[in-house]
């Protein structure tokens, strides 16, 4: 659990990184319609949870500096005991200052009568732009009803500037708290993929071994995934993004899940490659080989004072002259990533930003050069090879062979910890740990 006192700080840095005379609008996630009057299960919008820890819907935080009654104001649902018969217990404007010590809170029903005034006056409102377009249409009727009492000596926002721009660069770098959240995270996803590893069997499904991953999850307290939970089978594994893990598991395939659970909307991401048999042919131990290498190099390479593309580039040259041993690469090795020979086997890049988001927030570039890295950012490192089923280009015997490996990693003063390190990866692990 992220402390109360923390959430304060994030809004304290956030505030002395405006300007004078401003005002930040951050809205809540809203609610969304998976089928007829059916909602699909709410989470809270990252920058809003960032923010306040508040994980109600139809809520708006308001910061404003220097405001005399309290510069952390929260508008949200009022108690209704009988609505909470049926929907949930809800904490109320009381609650909000009482359990998530906001300074102030209000009625979101009220909302349309009290915030033109906070706006009023401010020079500059920091907010999403175009994140929500029917809130924005609500933050412009505001203005508009600054604007209608211009005559008598009201003055509306002169600027509107995109939140994001400091709250992003805030949430970028986790704090010791935030890195005890993910590494939990990523110790259940750790123990859900062992799981999965020990359940995989000819005959069985892909979404059987979904199903071990959701159930390890929520047995450990994590109720919900990061991401929908890529699970492919044979030439599945060669699909970036599959999603449907409908398909049998076959003897002799290897199966490629990429799975991670989210606690206290933290996220985990793991991807882990192994036979169904429990046992690699010599194809599949060859490239596997190559990208287990190729992450280690990766990993290596994750240390403050090299830039976010480091990584990448180390994982690069590794896969890259593993696929010219292995014959389906030719050429040197430069010539052959300077063509970007390797795109049909490796089109993506080597990892990303982690933290309340899966794909978190953070620019991986400042201006036109790479990013530092910085003790306490999150990333993911995930390098893959993957050999389509209709490449004629290469031998039958390497088609349709899938291979990923990703872990989670926080950046650290001597070098990386690597949160997720407790799943197998070597072939040796991973074929002991089938065999138990």
């Amino acid at each position: 659990m992220i402390p109360l006192k923390e959430f304060a700080d994030r809004r304290r840095k956030l505030m002395e990184l405006m300007a004078p005379d401003s005002i930040a609008i951050v809205p809540a996630a809203p609610e969304t319609v998976r089928n007829r009057d059916v909602l699909h299960p709410f989470r809270q919008d990252s920058d809003f949870q960032y923010l306040s820890g508040f994980g109600e819907p139809e809520a708006v935080l308001v910061l404003i500096p220097g405001r005399e009654h309290g510069e952390s104001v929260l508008f949200c649902k009022e108690r209704h005991p009988e609505k909470e018969l049926w929907d949930g217990f809800l904490a109320g404007p009381e609650g909000a200052i009482e359990r998530f010590g906001l300074d102030d809170a209000f009625p979101i029903s009220d909302i349309d009568d009290i915030l033109p005034g906070m706006i009023e006056g401010r020079s500059r409102v920091y907010y999403p732009l175009g994140k929500d377009h029917n809130f924005d249409a609500r933050v412009m009727d505001w203005v508009k009803v600054i604007r209608s009492k211009v005559r008598a000596g009201a003055h509306p926002p002169g600027e509107f500037v995109a939140l994001e721009h400091l709250l992003h660069d805030l949430r970028l770098y986790k704090s010791a708290n935030e890195i005890k959240v993910m590494a939990k995270a990523g110790e259940i996803s750790a123990k859900a993929h062992c799981r999965a590893m020990k359940r995989a069997r000819k005959g069985g499904y892909e979404y059987n071994l979904e199903a071990e991953l959701i159930h390890t999850f929520m047995d450990h307290g994590a109720r919900s995934t990061a991401y929908p939970s890529i699970v492919g089978s044979g030439a599945n594994g060669c699909i970036l993004h599959y999603i449907e893990n409908s398909a049998p598991l076959k003897d002799g395939d290897l199966v490629l899940i990429d799975a991670g659970c989210e606690v206290d909307c933290y996220a985990s991401d793991i991807t882990r490659t192994f036979p169904v048999s429990g046992r690699f042919s010599a194809e599949q131990k060859a490239l596997y080989e190559v990208v287990l290498s190729a992450q280690y190099a990766a990993i290596e390479a994750v240390r403050p004072g090299n830039h976010w593309n480091h990584p990448h580039e180390a994982a690069l040259r590794v896969l890259t002259q593993g696929l010219i041993d292995l014959g389906l690469l030719s050429g040197s090795l430069d010539a052959a990533i300077e063509k970007e020979a390797y795109k049909p086997f490796f089109m993506h890049r080597t990892g990303h930003w982690l933290g309340l988001d899966v794909h978190d927030v953070g620019d991986y570039k400042v201006g036109d050069a790479w990013r530092q890295l910085e003790p306490g950012m999150a990333l993911t490192v995930e390098p893959g090879l993957y050999i389509a089923p209709d490449n004629t280009d290469v031998e039958e015997k390497w088609r349709g062979i899938g291979i990923r490996i990703e872990d989670d990693v926080v950046v650290t003063k001597e070098g990386c910890r690597v949160l997720t390190e407790t799943v197998p990866k070597t072939i040796a692990d991973i074929e002991a740990l089938m065999a138990d």
